[in-house]
């Protein structure tokens, strides 16, 4: 009996095939959330130190400053906010349930100090930064993290509750109302805003019944009003913004000259560097219409990219909202969403001519310090709670260091 010899060359039993939805198993992965959340604010970070530079260069000129010195000042608030994203980004989820009181507290003293003489300050009749000689804030931006954590927290604790109206508005709405109140008094009606949409995401991710958001609705529309109407120049922005005709002395010259500056860019952009609106023409260039300098610099495809990466934002805390069992995570991030995500857009808005001027910036992308640090925290905080979604944890334990698989590939290089 001869036993056959395989030839060398014979083949092995075919392996089976990789899964033809491997691109989706990858969105499905425990870490998709972690990994979208770190890759889409690295990006709008590294954008908008670029549009900060590049919009603010003339004007820095024109103070007798340097080209780079508001660029400068950004670069360092970036590098301050750097390290708390990453220390809030490995705490555990105990220590923001934790801290959600005190925080608060702290976050409404500070705003308090605005009116304290000598301490508060502001422009174009808002009196909301707290000044002193080589350092200034806007202890505003403190409020909307300390809030968002805090209905977290409370709302938590009541959530079998909620479904009665005593429960759903106390205390959440009485303590909310204060904190947006003090922001308030300081003509700052672009933050309360933004905190009143915070606000309705943490309680509509905490399951509060839709007829309570419908009266709710009503007041906030109805405190707008009388907010509006009581203030000569929120007045004049509303008239402008309504009206055709539009000159230098208007509200709506800024959303004109941004419209201009969008127009003019077309698809592909006039060039990094190479706006003209920038040139005294727009004002708050650096600012609330950084958006504007964007898309006529970067085009139609630049604006598209960072709408794009707010949605990828976006799509990482819902993704967080719905594979993590902590109810307090759900509703803080819900709040943080309705936050970052909602302002961004109300920026746009203004920028775009389809909501009047109101003063809010571009998160991670507008100049200013108060507002980028705290929206790192913020980031920081939804990058713990995507790290510990089920599996998460896991994962990124299992897989080696960046410097470990560096190392290896050298390694394996000099070999």
């Amino acid at each position: 009996m001869t036993t056959t010899t395989p030839r060398p060359d014979a083949r092995r039993p075919a392996e089976p095939a990789p899964p033809t939805s491997s691109l989706l198993g990858q969105w499905n992965s425990a870490v998709t959330s972690y990994y979208v959340l770190i890759g889409a604010t690295a990006l709008l970070l590294v954008i908008g130190l670029v549009m900060v530079l590049s919009s603010s260069s003339v004007e820095s000129l024109d103070d007798g400053d340097s080209p780079y010195a508001v660029f400068l000042d950004q670069a360092k608030y970036a590098l301050i906010g750097l390290p708390l994203l990453f220390g809030l980004s490995r705490a555990p989820v105990k220590f923001f349930q934790a801290v959600a009181w005190p925080a608060l507290g702290l976050a409404i003293v500070f705003q308090l100090l605005v009116f304290v003489p000598g301490l508060g300050c502001g422009t174009g009749g808002n009196r909301n930064w707290v000044c002193l000689p080589g350092f200034s804030a806007q202890p505003s931006e403190t409020i909307k993290l300390a809030l968002a954590i805090w209905l977290g927290a409370v709302l938590t604790r009541k959530l079998s509750l909620l479904r009665e109206w005593k429960h759903a508005l106390i205390p959440a709405v009485p303590v909310a109302g204060l904190a947006i109140l003090v922001v308030l008094a300081g003509h700052d009606l672009g933050t309360a805003l933004v905190l009143i949409m915070l606000v309705a995401g943490a309680l509509f991710v905490a399951g509060v019944p839709m007829r309570m958001f419908g009266l709710a609705a009503l007041l906030a529309g109805g405190l707008t009003f009388l907010l509006t109407v009581s203030s000569k120049n929120r007045t004049a922005r509303i008239l402008s913004w309504l009206s055709d005709e539009c000159d230098a002395a208007s509200s709506c010259y800024q959303t004109l000259h941004g419209g201009w500056g969008l127009a003019s860019g077309g698809w592909g952009g006039l060039g990094l560097g190479e706006s003209r609106e920038k040139w005294s023409y727009l004002p708050a260039a650096h600012n609330d219409f950084i958006f504007a300098i964007l898309g006529e610099e970067l085009g139609l495809i630049g604006t598209l990219l960072v709408l794009g990466l707010f949605g990828l934002l976006a799509f990482a805390m819902i993704r967080v909202i719905r594979r993590h069992p902590d109810p307090f995570v759900q509703i803080t991030t819900g709040a943080i969403l309705c936050w970052i995500i909602g302002q961004a857009l109300v920026n746009v808005a203004v920028v775009i001519g389809l909501a009047p001027v109101i003063g809010v910036p571009l998160p991670l992308v507008s100049a200013g310090g108060s507002a980028l640090i705290m929206t790192m925290a913020a980031l920081g905080v939804l990058i713990s709670f995507a790290r510990s979604e089920p599996g998460a944890a896991e994962a990124l334990a299992a897989r080696p260091g960046v410097v470990r698989r560096s190392l290896a590939v050298i390694g394996r290089s000099r070999g």
